[in-house]
């Protein structure tokens, strides 16, 4: 018996099969290698280099191996691009992930895990968001990704097949004994941005958007600790094998902080003064979501552990640190041509 873990060269992905490992699981990772890194994959895990929609692949996988659960993070993630290449993020988000739930229902595969968005509910206000809120998505990117939660709804209904969509807040931050973390470059995440910048590996960074209606007039979100987020997926799996039915749930620590907030924190963190400036606002920025969070406590049993925005930031920081020893090392070895 193992677990597909679909992008799990990728942030997110990654951290989730070190979860697993830790936890005794067989893992098999899909992952086509387009923002992920093959090094960043445990080497304990079996890595297969593939697209989810080619599912001849993917269902000789699910035989071979005999999996029992697919979590699935495979996908594009990034808000603004979504706006200016929409169609591309209903190919790569909504359109292989039918293919993918389509393969887990062949192969009679049981359990389906699925790495949703708080971005489904568009811009849900400072209050923190319940999961029956109204879906609202402000972005082809949220949209794409609500898409994919109906198609679960609609294929447990009609198969022998249940799910978890867990709608993530902003995951943040990296593994606390520094396997793995946000290792993508020109990523767009704030806390990710901050700590390069913070580190020299930009020259400075910028706040999108001063006239929100926030108490600083910068976007609020509720970051959530990696680490954190990855558990309440094995717990979902327990829930699953032991018999629980299709659940959403959000992620999040239910308090927001403004993006100046964090950059206040990178700086406290790290002791350096960086440089910042303010831009006009990102089209499908929403100004302010904040999660209930009390589907996943009670129904998965989950307790955060690392809910501190300076934690979340030390770990970054701390991986930020480590990726560039390991960046340079691989220059060092690098050919010359």
């Amino acid at each position: 018996m193992a677990v597909l873990v679909t992008g799990g060269a990728g942030y997110i992905g990654s951290h989730m099969v070190w979860e697993l490992l830790d936890s005794g699981e067989n893992v098999v990772v899909l992952d086509r290698l387009s923002t992920g890194f093959e090094w960043a994959v445990a080497p304990e895990a079996k890595l297969v280099e593939g697209d989810i929609a080619d599912q001849p692949l993917v269902e000789a996988l699910l035989q071979e191996h005999e999996v029992d659960a697919i979590i699935h993070f495979a996908g594009s993630i990034v808000v603004p691009e979504s706006v200016a290449d929409p169609l591309g993020y209903y190919e790569n988000n909504t359109c292989k992930s039918r293919a993918l739930i389509e393969s887990a229902v062949r192969a009679k595969v049981p359990h389906f895990i699925f790495s949703s968005t708080a971005a489904v509910y568009g811009g849900a206000g400072a209050e923190p968001v319940v999961e029956d809120a109204p879906k609202q998505p402000e972005s082809p990117y949220g949209l794409s990704k609500l898409m994919t939660e109906w198609m679960l709804r609609d294929a447990a209904a009609a198969h022998p097949f249940a799910y978890t969509a867990l709608r993530y807040f902003n995951v943040a931050g990296a593994d606390p004994q520094a396997r793995t973390g946000q290792s993508t470059p020109g990523a767009t995440h704030l806390i990710k941005v901050a700590s390069e910048t913070a580190l020299g590996k930009r020259p400075k960074m910028a706040v999108f958007g001063t006239d929100y209606e926030t108490a600083d007039g910068t976007c609020v979100r509720d970051y959530i600790h990696v680490s954190d987020l990855v558990a309440a997926h094995r717990l979902a799996l327990a829930r699953l094998r032991n018999g629980g039915g299709s659940l959403v749930a959000n992620c999040g620590y239910g308090h927001g902080y403004s993006v100046l907030d964090v950059i206040d924190s990178v700086k406290r963190v790290s002791g350096v003064d960086f440089t910042v400036e303010m831009a006009p606002r990102r089209p499908g920025d929403a100004a302010a979501v904040v999660a209930d969070a009390g589907v996943a406590r009670q129904s998965l049993q989950w307790v955060p552990r690392y809910d501190d925005l300076d934690r979340i930031v030390e770990h970054a920081l701390a991986w930020e640190a480590s990726l560039s020893k390991r960046n340079s090392v691989a220059a060092q070895m690098r050919p010359l041509a």
